[in-house]
């Protein structure tokens, strides 16, 4: 069956998770960050990751803010940056108003343009989605915003998955799913999606049952693995 829908993770995909930390290291107040800011947002990022998924195998879900926060916690710690209340603060702010990859607003409205339904699904929260969507001006381009908050578990359990069909009433067949995280592409591709891997970073595919059907190195073709 021809791809109807096309579905996208958040951080990583659509919005740049590094740019809090760049946009920071940028600015008078935080000489400190100059030679460590991407040291850290790596470290923030990886350690949010895992904590999503030592919550959802423990049953402990949380929050996505509380997640986000408990990862910088231990990346500031883990580059010598702790006990800097004011640098801590401004990162968390900025992570409210994410920049998009260049490519982005292109994409979507490609995909748009061309008919296709379009959704962000996400271990984020809703009000978390929501300022990131707001500040990169791509609403317009979205027809629906899905976090894990509604099933109460995180990516890659898969009744996050389910909340797609649950939206848009299609077949897993009718759908492409895109994510950076190889982890999210291989296991949505286990679940039945067709699914692009942005492996911006080069990185080796994940020793997985699962293998995404495609690896990207950014999203500026992915109107072409729809069909468009």
């Amino acid at each position: 069956m021809p791809i109807t829908t096309c579905i996208f993770d958040a951080y990583g995909t659509l919005f740049d998770v590094a740019a809090a930390a760049r946009q920071a290291a940028s600015e008078p107040d935080f000489p400190q960050l100059a030679d460590r800011w991407l040291a850290l947002a790596e470290h923030w990022r990886l350690k949010q990751l895992q904590y999503t998924w030592l919550r959802a195998v423990t049953g402990a879900h949380g929050d996505f803010w509380d997640v986000t926060q408990e990862g910088l916690d231990w990346a500031l710690e883990k580059t010598g940056l702790d006990g800097d209340a004011a640098l801590k603060e401004r990162l968390l702010a900025l992570y409210w108003e994410l920049q998009c990859y260049p490519e982005v607003p292109e994409t979507l409205a490609r995909l748009k343009a061309g008919g296709m339904a379009t959704a962000i699904l996400s271990n984020g929260s809703p009000d978390m989605l929501e300022g990131a969507v707001s500040s990169a001006d791509i609403r317009e381009m979205l027809d629906d915003t899905l976090s894990v908050e509604s099933v109460g578990v995180f990516k890659p359990d898969w009744r996050v998955y389910d909340l797609v069909a649950k939206r848009f009433g299609c077949e897993k067949s009718d759908v492409l799913f895109v994510s950076s995280n190889g982890w999210d592409a291989g296991c949505a591709a286990g679940y039945g999606f067709t699914t692009a891997w942005v492996n911006r970073a080069g990185d080796p595919v994940d020793r997985l049952p699962w293998q995404p059907d495609h690896i990207l190195d950014d999203l500026t073709t992915v109107p072409e693995l729809a069909g468009l």
